[in-house]
C-alpha cells in the first residue's frame, strides 16, 4: 500500500477507539470469534461484528469459518503499510523543517 488513499481508509477505521480495543484484544489472543470479544469490551457481540467488517473491509482482520464459528485474526501488512507511509510523510515534513530552520538562521 503506497496510496495515499488506502492509508486514508486505514486511518478512518482506526479513528474509533472500539476498533483500536478490537485489534489490541486480536493480537493478544492470536484470533478470537465476536462472542469472545464482545465478552472484553462494553457493546453488543453485533457491535463487534460491524467494527469487525469495518477492520476487513480496509484489511485489517480476516475471518475464516471454523465450524459454526467465524474466528477473525489481525492482518499486520495493512498496518505495517500505513506506518510506513506515515514515517514518509513524517520525513517529508522533517525536510521541510529544517530548510525552513536553515534559511531562518541566514543560511541557503
Amino acid at each position: 500500500m503506497t496510496d495515499h488513499g488506502s492509508a486514508e481508509h486505514v486511518l478512518a477505521a482506526l479513528a474509533d477507539p472500539t476498533r483500536r480495543r478490537l485489534l489490541d484484544l486480536l493480537a493478544a489472543r492470536g484470533e478470537a470469534t465476536a462472542t469472545v470479544l464482545a465478552a472484553e469490551l462494553p457493546v453488543t457481540r453485533q457491535a463487534v461484528v460491524k467494527h469487525l467488517a469495518a477492520l476487513d473491509r480496509v484489511g485489517l482482520v480476516a475471518g475464516h469459518r471454523r465450524g459454526r464459528e467465524m474466528r477473525y485474526r489481525v492482518l499486520p501488512e495493512r498496518l505495517s503499510a500505513t506506518a510506513r507511509w506515515m514515517d514518509q510523510v513524517a520525513a517529508q515534513w522533517d525536510s521541510r523543517l529544517s530548510a525552513i530552520k536553515r534559511i531562518a538562521e541566514g543560511g541557503s
